[in-house]
């Protein structure tokens, strides 16, 4: 049973691995992607900002008109009465912000991360499933205690059961002896019913057969006259 649960558990991490490699390639393909489409945003915002910032140059330099700003629908007018400083660093700070963004992101390695990523969750994993085995031990060690006691009971009831066959068997001649007694009783009562009816009934209808008193002179039984014989005192021996 030990080794039947050892296997269970086994396939079964086999199975989770399996699924969180397939989880973790998918999500590497997004971070992928993700990061695919942020370069290319924010590259674009970077040479925007650029483009702004060389034009706020030639402006403060060479006093040229903003261009660039027109092309804003809906805020061009606010756009344009801003001073050329204010364009100039605005238009710096933004390019410095969004090219760091940029290299943070074109810089940042992914595999590594989704390495760093796959490391931690296989900790975690692992304590999982040590938590898991050590849990499972403990079940088997309380299912082997179980079995080792009920195999004691088993022994002992096994033990008892011997002891009562034993004194069965010895009660069985005993048994035998008190049937043989219960025949000889009945015998015995049937033989002493015979003697008093021979003592009480000495005469016997001579048509019938049925036992009569001394005194009667007609059968009870079938009607019969009967002579009465003189009494005469018999014996014990000779109704044996």
């Amino acid at each position: 049973m030990r080794y039947i649960s050892e296997i269970g558990i086994s396939v079964l991490n086999i199975k989770i691995r399996y699924f969180n490699c397939v989880a973790h390639h998918k999500a590497r393909g997004i971070c992928l992607t993700k990061k695919g489409i942020s370069i290319w945003l924010f590259s674009s915002l970077t040479f925007i900002a650029l483009l702004h910032l060389a034009e706020a140059i030639s402006v403060l330099v060479f006093n040229n008109e903003i261009r660039l700003l027109k092309l804003y629908p809906f805020i061009n007018e606010k756009l344009q009465a801003i001073t050329p400083i204010t364009y100039f660093w605005v238009s710096a700070v933004a390019t410095f912000v969004l090219w760091g963004i940029t290299c943070a992101i074109a810089f940042a390695n992914p595999v590594e991360t989704f390495l760093n990523k796959i490391l931690s969750d296989a900790k975690t994993q692992g304590t999982v499933e040590a938590q898991l085995l050590e849990e499972k031990s403990e079940i088997l060690d309380s299912m082997n205690e179980t079995i080792e006691s009920n195999n004691e009971i088993l022994a002992q009831v096994r033990d008892l059961i011997c002891n009562v066959r034993t004194e069965v068997k010895e009660i069985h001649p005993l048994k035998e002896s008190v049937e043989k007694m219960k025949t000889e009783l009945g015998s015995l009562r049937k033989e002493t019913k015979k003697l008093e009816e021979r003592v009480n009934f000495p005469n016997l209808c001579p048509t019938c057969g049925k036992p009569l008193l001394p005194e009667f002179k007609i059968c009870p039984y079938c009607g019969e006259n009967v002579k009465l014989l003189p009494e005469k005192v018999i014996s014990l021996k000779e109704y044996k």
